[in-house]
């Protein structure tokens, strides 16, 4: 496999330091890893991780409007 270009999540950076990566596999799949264990690649279709996006934003959005017990 060519070598890959990884790129870091703008998200990614906390106070502990781990930060996930991103490339673009030349058939076109999507590769992510995270800092820590970089020897471990997941590979998913850009639509799976769209559908993954959208399903995270949108309950964040939900609990975000959720009355909270005090």
């Amino acid at each position: 496999m060519p070598e890959l270009t990884w790129q870091k999540s703008s998200f990614s950076g906390g106070p502990e330091g781990n930060c996930l990566y991103i490339a673009t596999a030349p058939d076109g799949t999507l590769r992510l890893r995270e800092s820590d264990t970089p020897d471990i690649i997941l590979a998913t279709a850009p639509q799976g991780l769209a559908g993954l996006l959208h399903h995270v934003r949108t309950r964040t959005r939900t609990a975000e409007r959720a009355p909270r017990n005090s």
